[in-house]
């Protein structure tokens, strides 16, 4: 019994070993953007929700075109209250008929564009969902890469601090400095564990948010984001304007929108005209009567004019609200570009002069400044001020180099030039 559970033990102890090894080692892997992208495709549920309405509304037009069931009528007719007078009475007789409805030409394929318009529109709608699902999953990705490099940046600058505290240190032991240069530099290096404090919590909201973003279930490490190169973006203001006029999913919406509008406003048209019921009839009857037979062709009387005046008149209001809308969504459209391509600008100078310009000439100055306080000619302040500087200089880079490929992610989406794209691009217009 004793061996059964030792070895029961040993089994469990190697298990949990090997699985903690295992999620260890899932952790360790380079986090991929593209895998990311492929799994939030697949499993964000807004994305998912998108694709059902657009499927369903793509079912209903056929039940808009198609005709109002046939109707069957069974009937019998007596002669009389007293008794069955079937066959012995000339007006005694069993009736079957079958009629069918048609629409005034026209309504059916009005019927039919408008829910064809609106099954566009819902496309549209779910290719919009997918683009926003990949510029979210990318600046989220983007996010977590600037935590992970800011702790990296902690790290080594908690290094330089080391450096400072250490020649402190031997200058106060030989007398050159006071004992207020060591808490200096030992407050400083202490303020920086609390950022880096700080800048864990971050992370973990990222993955939280970058988890729930990609659909996945469950406490599963996601990794550290490897370096992504600067992605290629080479498109003009006029390119990208262009392209998000023709491509955008938002402003395709709107268009289908607007279209079924004005189908809608041929519908109530239409309705002034009545609509025609065929009927075809049978009387059956019994003894020496023959049986007969009719056809009868039924009219609506568009009678309440007035009414279909006003249904005309809403039809008309909500195309107008509609072109409104689509022209509102154009113009935020277009706006949308400036911002993004004026920021991303923006950051690619930004981040050419911390690159060639302050980080290389900062930390040479700090190097200077480290090694004229071991010397004591420069004060410690003043070596102190050099490495925030530079830390700060640091940091502000690759924050810029965040920033751009965050726009480039969002213009991306805006003109429909991200992978979710190619969808819509068979949808042009032009």
């Amino acid at each position: 019994m004793w061996k059964t559970r030792s070895i029961t033990m040993f089994l469990c102890l190697i298990a949990f070993v090997f699985s903690g090894a295992g999620q260890a080692a899932a952790a360790d892997e380079p986090l991929s953007l593209q895998v990311l992208i492929n799994e939030a495709l697949i499993n964000n549920h807004d994305i998912l929700a998108a694709e059902t309405k657009w499927k369903a509304a793509t079912y209903r037009i056929g039940q808009a075109t198609s005709l109002p069931d046939p109707m069957v009528m069974i009937g019998y007719q007596n002669e009389g209250w007293d008794k069955y007078t079937y066959g012995a009475m000339q007006g005694a007789q069993w009736m079957y008929s079958l009629s069918q409805t048609f629409p005034f030409p026209g309504k059916r394929g009005l019927k039919g564009e408008m829910a064809a318009q609106d099954a566009q529109s819902n496309e549209a709608i779910y290719q919009a969902q997918r683009q926003r699902t990949i510029a979210a999953v990318k600046q989220l990705y983007y996010d977590l890469f600037l935590a992970y490099k800011n702790l990296e940046l902690i790290g080594a600058k908690t290094m330089l601090f080391s450096r400072i505290e250490d020649a402190a240190l031997a200058r106060y032991s030989s007398g050159m400095a006071g004992q207020q240069e060591v808490l200096m530099a030992q407050t400083e290096k202490y303020m920086l564990l609390e950022k880096e404090t700080m800048q864990r919590q971050k992370l973990r909201s990222l993955e939280a948010m970058l988890t729930a973003e990609v659909g996945r279930e469950g406490d599963v490490p996601l990794g550290k984001p490897s370096e992504p190169a600067p992605a290629a973006f080479s498109f003009s203001m006029e390119e990208l304007q262009e392209m998000a006029g023709r491509r955008s999913p938002e402003i395709l919406s709107r268009e289908r929108m607007v279209d079924a509008a004005e189908a809608r406003v041929g519908m109530a048209t239409k309705e002034y005209f009545p609509d025609v019921t065929l009927a075809a009839s049978v009387f059956k009857r019994s003894g020496p009567y023959e049986d007969m037979w009719s056809v009868t062709a039924t009219f609506n009387i568009p009678l309440y004019f007035g009414t279909k005046q006003k249904a005309v008149a809403e039809s008309l209001s909500l195309s107008t609200g509609a072109r409104h809308e689509l022209v509102a969504e154009r113009v935020m459209v277009s706006s949308g570009v400036k911002d993004n391509y004026f920021m991303l600008k923006a950051a690619e100078k930004l981040m050419s002069l911390y690159k060639t310009g302050l980080i290389p000439k900062t930390e040479q100055d700090f190097e200077l400044a480290l090694s004229g306080y071991a010397t004591g000619k420069v004060e410690a302040i003043t070596v102190i001020s050099r490495l925030k500087a530079l830390l700060d200089f640091e940091t502000l880079y690759w924050g810029q180099f965040v920033e751009r490929e965050k726009a480039v992610a969002r213009l991306e989406a805006i003109a429909g030039i991200s992978d979710a794209g190619t969808a819509v691009k068979t949808n042009d217009k032009n």
